[in-house]
């Protein structure tokens, strides 16, 4: 039957809402059942089990597993309905495949809805095939891909509904901004407390993103705003969908940026009816492969030192350390190692004599073994050529004497002490330099890494399936090759090289192309989050020529200045009281430093007030306090960035901080500053 009008439509949501009831009900059912017998298993197996022989224990065993694992697949199908009875579809399609046939009603929503009885899909999942076209066509002509071949048609119909609560607030007809019409009207909610799945709004060129299966690389370079961390992790759900059987969550991993981002995409993902996706920060990726051998600077500290104290040598280090040239060095210099550190000489052992020819035959024939890990097979090699002379096995301290004589051939057996020697071959020992706490710069440590990698080895991550990393911006080079060589799977990366926290290592598509040839790069341009008036302001921090603003318009930005700092604070606070009475349901204060942060807080502290730094773990909703570095990835409905003055803002880093802070709003934005404005803010 063909639904016509709202009525109908507003008819047929409580024919489906009443057949998920049943559905509800049904696996209710199921779930009794298989925990009855579950209970009715155990208590037998408990009753009997001394009459019970090892191969009936395996067996009851196992038939307990499988319908524990069935109960839990119920219980996991009936969160999905009750979720659908909730929001039961967003979309609709009716299509007439070419060749004749009845026109297909497609219905679409988050997951799919088999009605059991009738035996027919009452709304399909958002990923499956025929679904594509929601997003990818009009009225008209329109095709969608299965795994065996490509249906062509038509589409005689198309409607979106917004529906919450079981209740259908709107729906909006055939029209050709059908989705910027839904669209401008969820931009125009506020914000809740994290991130939201947003298969209502997919736009065609996210679609496109989303739905890639064969890229073994996907780089998605978006402007701020673009919704470049949603697509991927939608990207991440459509792939656990289309191969399923293949790939789970716990396959995947989320290089993440610090522990508060991942706390704030977390929903996500579930909210799409996948299991939560294991994550890891840089960090502790290079802890777990230097095996907690050494002490590091982290990235935050190196950041925080790039923007308080302006140290031209430094800088330096990290601009030396962050480009392609210095990738390129690191290969040549093992090389040379390769090819001019291993010396050997003679050795008399045993009453033999091992010439040094032989010795460096053997080390060289076992190039595809890293170089620090080849003096076992050397060793053993040398002791085979001993015991063919002698005709005896070697003594405890004959085999102590060649342990001890080989490694010693080469002019360093230390991976630390390679890396360091580095500086010196290159002439340039003064771009090694540990921090005053005896640390390593942030700097050197993935080049250690690629150093352990190549010389020594390390654990790969073979078990991972598809690597997701986020804020690609801020990695380097070397960060690249490491990730390379440690993950062989197929990887999304994705970030904004305007949003670059650290202008002396920043990485753009191109750039990072160089590391993977072999990816497909996608740029989005449309900025969705801001106002119009917001992106314009943001645009001055920042010109880019491609980027395209919503057309949603709101409040003009405001730059406010006062006498001092502490009149700049009292306003500060007025603000934060009038925020509460808005409406609004988030607001970002966002400084430059912690420092910053720390002092605003203290000040301005009140019940719902939180302040976010390097060592929090979750996103609270509500009233933040942070830096623009910990607010990469985050959106607010109004922010407010106190002391941009002169004073504060003025060098390329602050610059970018300054536009990270500004571009997480997404309807109110308000600038204050002591005495002088910043140049950057006309």
């Amino acid at each position: 039957m063909s639904f016509t009008t709202e009525q109908h439509e507003r008819e047929y949501l409580e024919e489906i809402k009443e057949k998920l009831v049943f559905a509800i009900q049904r696996v209710d059912d199921r779930i009794k059942q298989f925990s009855t017998e579950l209970r009715q298993n155990k208590e037998y197996i408990h009753e009997h089990q001394s009459g019970l022989d090892e191969a009936d224990m395996v067996a009851a065993g196992q038939s307990i597993d499988r319908m524990a694992f069935t109960g839990e697949s119920a219980v996991a199908r009936k969160r999905k309905l009750m979720k659908l009875r909730e929001s039961p579809y967003f979309g609709r399609i009716d299509f007439e495949a070419d060749g004749g046939g009845e026109k297909t009603e497609v219905y679409i929503g988050i997951y799919t809805f088999f009605d059991e009885t009738a035996r027919t899909n009452l709304i399909y999942d958002w990923r499956a095939p025929i679904s594509a076209m929601f997003y990818d066509f009009e009225l008209g002509d329109a095709s969608y891909t299965t795994p065996a071949r490509t249906v062509k048609g038509e589409i005689v119909l198309k409607r979106q509904y917004k529906i919450a609560q079981g209740r259908m607030e709107f729906m909006i007809e055939n029209a050709v901004n059908i989705h910027d019409d839904i669209l401008q009207k969820e931009l125009s909610k506020s914000s809740d407390d994290k991130m939201k799945n947003i298969v209502a709004t997919i736009q065609r060129d996210q679609n496109a993103v989303i739905r890639n299966e064969t890229a073994p690389v996907m780089i998605i370079q978006g402007v701020a705003g673009s919704g470049k961390t949603s697509i991927a992790l939608h990207r991440i759900a459509f792939l656990l969908y289309r191969f399923r059987e293949s790939i789970a969550s716990k396959d995947i991993l989320i290089l993440s940026p610090n522990k508060v981002f991942a706390d704030y995409i977390s929903n996500v993902l579930p909210e799409l009816g996948e299991e939560q996706i294991p994550e890891m920060e840089m960090e502790e990726l290079a802890m777990e492969v230097l095996e907690n051998k050494y002490r590091f600077q982290n990235f935050f500290q190196q950041v925080a030192a790039l923007l308080e104290h302006h140290d031209e040598a430094f800088i330096a280090r990290v601009r030396a350390k962050s480009s392609f040239e210095f990738l390129r060095r690191l290969n040549q210099y093992l090389i040379h190692v390769e090819n001019n550190y291993f010396d050997p000489t003679e050795l008399h052992l045993a009453g033999v004599v091992i010439p040094f020819p032989f010795i460096m035959e053997r080390f060289k024939s076992y190039h595809r073994i890293p170089m620090l890990k080849r003096f076992p097979e050397v060793i053993q090699d040398i002791q085979q050529y001993i015991r063919n002379q002698t005709k005896r096995k070697l003594s405890g301290q004959e085999k102590a004497r060649l342990w001890e004589a080989v490694p010693r051939m080469l002019k360093f057996s230390n991976v630390l002490d390679l890396y360091k020697d580095f500086f010196t071959w290159s002439g340039q020992p003064e771009l090694f330099k540990r921090t005053s706490h005896g640390d390593l710069e942030y700097a050197d440590v993935f080049p250690l890494i690629y150093f352990k990698i190549r010389l020594e080895g390390a654990q790969t991550y073979d078990h991972v399936k598809h690597l997701l990393v986020d804020e690609m911006q801020d990695y380097t080079p070397v960060q690249y090759a490491v990730l390379s060589r440690l993950f062989k799977c197929k990887k999304t990366i994705l970030g904004d090289v305007s949003q670059q926290v650290n202008p002396y290592s920043a990485s753009d598509a191109e750039g990072i192309e160089q590391v993977f040839p072999q990816a497909d790069i996608v740029k989005l341009f449309r900025s969705y989050r801001s106002t119009f008036e917001i992106t314009t302001f943001a645009q001055r921090l920042f010109f880019n020529p491609n980027l395209i603003a919503m057309e949603r318009h709101g409040a003009p930005p405001t730059v406010t200045g006062f006498g001092s700092n502490a009149e700049e604070i009292e306003a500060i606070k007025k603000m934060v009281k009038q925020f509460e009475q808005s409406g609004f349901k988030s607001l970002g204060v966002i400084c430059k430093t912690r420092q910053q942060a720390e002092f605003v807080y203290r000040e301005v502290k009140a019940h719902g007030i939180h302040l976010l730094t390097p060592d929090s773990t979750h996103f609270k909703e509500g009233i933040i306090i942070t830096t623009a570095h910990l607010a990469k990835g985050l959106e607010f409905d109004e922010v407010i960035v106190p002391f941009a003055s002169a004073r504060n803002y003025q060098t390329e880093i602050d610059k970018r901080m300054l536009y990270i802070a500004c571009t997480r709003a997404m309807h109110q934005l308000t600038l204050t500053y002591a005495t002088e404005r910043s140049v950057f803010i006309d």
